[in-house]
Formats: structure tokens, sequence, C-alpha cells
């Protein structure tokens, strides 16, 4: 089982930047897909961004394309999410998922973190 720990998180203003990580630990995800989801108060869990294993596939949502950018770096079983140019509609718990079956939806994903709160001023 994987375990999967979020950080980074915080209060930015608008325009500013955050880094998150996603520390794997338990089991290696070297061969697994992750991906950040978020989640707003009274909305449902959406895709954000994923990366494939070998990282050469980076699929990302509308939303925050050319603003976010998801890396990993697998000798060290971690996953990031470099966010610029952040608005206050980004405010939400983001999550990281790993998972074995490709997809942007969080049936696709098997093990999860407990999030980190990203919060964006006007």
């Amino acid at each position: 089982q994987v375990q999967l720990v979020e950080s980074g998180g915080g209060l930015v203003q608008a325009g500013g930047s955050l880094r998150l990580s996603c520390a794997a630990s338990g089991q290696t995800v070297r061969s697994a897909a992750m991906a950040w989801f978020r989640q707003a108060p009274g909305r449902e869990r959406e895709f954000v961004a994923a990366i494939s294993w070998s990282g050469a596939n980076t699929p990302y949502a509308d939303s925050v394309k050319d603003r976010f950018t998801i890396s990993r770096d697998n000798a060290k079983n971690t996953m990031y999410l470099q966010m610029n140019s952040l608005k206050p509609e980004d405010t939400a718990i983001y999550y990281c998922a790993a998972g074995y079956r490709p997809g942007n939806l969080p049936s696709d994903f098997t093990s999860w973190g407990r999030g980190t709160q990203v919060t964006v001023s006007s």
C-alpha cells in the first residue's frame, strides 16, 4: 500500500506562486501514474494534472494549463506541482493520487493523500 503525503500549501495573494509536493512511502510509485486533484467547498473533486511514470505524458485541466506545471522525481518518490499566476478560483484542498490506470477521474487512482489547503486571496 502506498502512503502519500502532500505539503506546500498555504495562503498566497492573487498572482503569486506556490509549489506543492507529494511524498510517497510504503511502496515505490516509480511505475505508477500520479495526479493532482482539487476540491473546493461545495464542489466535486476535480482533475488538475497528471503525469505518467516516465514523465513523458502530462495532461492538464484547461483551467490550469500554462499556469501549473507537474513534475516528478522517481529517485525521491516525490511528485510536484508548481503553481504560478494563482487566482482566487484556485482556492481548494489539493490532493495527490497514484494509480496504474491512465485517466483523469478520481476512480482511476487507488491511493490518495489527505490533502493540503491552498488559499488565494484577491
